[in-house]
């Protein structure tokens, strides 16, 4: 099998992006799709399943949560139960305060609008990453995350993949770079290779036992 048609195959099988299983449209990069993103990427970087973190964004973002004024104006109580009925339960507490304190801190700086950050970072990633890991919660894992399905609308991020994604992709032996899987699939196609190579995880060796993609 061609390292193209490798490719093709893996997004046939994992190629949907986080943003996308989430509900999250990322293709007009306006303040409410960046901060649910935002909020997606600080769950999925929990040593928790990912399956479980899906479902405690789509609940956040059917509670109404969707934009960091919402999330500010939502009580504590109120994201806690959101998330334990997600079956967040083991960090529900802890990520209920999380999410109050970067509503708050995203408003007050960018007025709700990650745009903004983009802004003050003057596009540029290095800048944007430290920005992002001021909020509480959102270390380097979660500004993968965030990098890895924002480049759909921040061309300045392209092409971009993670340390996670390159050793899957080393593995199949699909490329060392990011530029080599944007050769192989295209610009657009990228974050879907991306997402599919966290899915699938490095090729397994024979006889190893299968492990949840976390994030």
């Amino acid at each position: 099998m061609s390292r193209k048609s490798a490719a093709d195959e893996l997004m046939r099988e994992y190629g949907q992006t986080f943003a996308e299983e989430c509900g999250i449209d990322l293709r007009a990069g306006t303040a409410a799709p960046l901060w649910q993103l935002l909020c997606a990427a600080l769950l999925y970087s929990a040593r928790i399943r990912s399956a479980i973190a899906t479902q405690a964004v789509q609940g956040l973002l059917r509670g109404g949560l969707g934009t960091a004024d919402r999330m500010r104006m939502s009580s504590w109580d109120e994201r806690v139960r959101i998330l334990d009925e997600a079956g967040y339960a083991r960090y529900d507490e802890r990520t209920a305060t999380m999410l109050g304190e970067v509503a708050a801190q995203v408003s007050d700086e960018y007025g709700g609008d990650l745009r903004q950050l983009r802004e003050r970072a003057q596009h540029d990633p290095r800048a944007e990453r430290a920005l992002l890991k001021r909020s509480r919660g959102v270390g380097e894992v979660g500004v993968d995350i965030f990098f890895r399905e924002v480049q759909v609308v921040w061309d300045e991020l392209r092409p971009f993949a993670d340390r996670r994604a390159l050793r899957a992709a080393e593995s199949r032996q699909l490329g060392s770079s990011p530029q080599d899987l944007q050769e192989l699939v295209g610009e657009r196609s990228l974050p879907r290779l991306v997402a599919a190579l966290v899915r699938a995880g490095p090729a397994k060796k024979e006889g190893a036992s299968s492990r949840d993609r976390r994030r």
